[in-house]
């Protein structure tokens, strides 16, 4: 096994237009930013070898992460994505590390072990970029074409080769199912499968992406991974499990409500 150093980081950013200061926001009486820490340093301990840093451009941000007992690194305001601002707080370290992963931080409902099993496949493996996925049984792909009905850019499904290999990633619901009567006759399962916005990256990768323009199908689809693709980059899909907790960010008040619901109905992820 690869002994590759890892970094975890956790991008934060105050100035979220539909939800101002949300790092700092509340649910179930603990912080996003303080609940997304979490996961990262307990991922961080399932892996080995592997540090964690919360980056942000906000002081506020800064002094609570502290209090917490997080790591910072102050980045520009300059720039447009967390992966960028995720290669910044990498490039920064006294210690570069091999491997980087950007958990997002409206993400508190990411299972630790999810992200070890990037750190793992990267350190294993010759990919650029890994990413989970899961596949969908009947009932959440049903679930999924109802809700793109009315918000038709959220949930991202995925092609991926026999080998893992990612073939590509759209809004759109790939692959189009011919003769879906006789596919669901045939089994519990759909043949699609969903994203969960993660990433890891070879730094390596992650400084070529920072460097690159927008790729024409990334500006499309308005998904970063696919500059990685059309520019001849090597994604490996890590299958896992559909998650418990169904959200993958929190953007809007509506989500924070969302969320406290989905604790108290599931348990509350965050460790005791």
């Amino acid at each position: 096994m690869s002994s590759a150093r890892a970094l975890i980081v956790v991008p934060a950013r105050y100035g979220s237009t539909r939800l101002p200061g949300k790092p700092l926001l509340r649910i179930a009486g603990r912080t996003l930013l303080e609940r997304v820490h979490a996961v990262a340093t307990a991922a961080a301990h399932l892996a080995g070898g592997c540090d964690v840093v919360v980056a942000t451009d906000d002081r506020r941000i800064c002094e609570h992460a502290r209090q917490i007992g997080a790591e910072v690194a102050m980045t520009s305001a300059d720039l447009d994505c967390g992966s960028s601002r995720a290669c910044a707080a990498a490039l920064s370290r006294p210690l570069v590390p091999d491997i980087v992963i950007n958990l997002q931080g409206d993400s508190p409902f990411v299972p630790p072990d999810v992200v070890a099993r990037l750190i793992e496949t990267l350190r294993n493996g010759g990919a650029d970029v890994a990413t989970p996925i899961y596949r969908l049984d009947w009932d959440r792909l049903t679930r999924l074409r109802k809700h793109k009905a009315t918000v038709p850019f959220s949930g991202t499904t995925c092609i991926r080769a026999a080998d893992g290999r990612a073939l590509w990633f759209s809004k759109t619901i790939i692959p189009a199912l011919r003769d879906e009567e006789m596919l669901r006759a045939s089994g519990p399962v759909s043949p699609v499968w969903q994203h969960m916005g993660l990433y890891g990256y070879r730094l390596t990768a992650l400084e070529w992406f920072a460097s690159t323009p927008r790729s024409p199908y990334e500006v499309l689809e308005g998904l970063e991974q696919l500059r990685f693709l059309e520019g001849g980059r090597l994604i490996a899909t890590v299958e896992v499990d559909p998650p418990s907790h169904a959200m993958s960010g929190i953007d809007t008040p509506t989500d924070l409500a969302l969320a406290e619901e989905a604790i108290l109905r599931l348990g509350d992820p965050f460790p005791a």
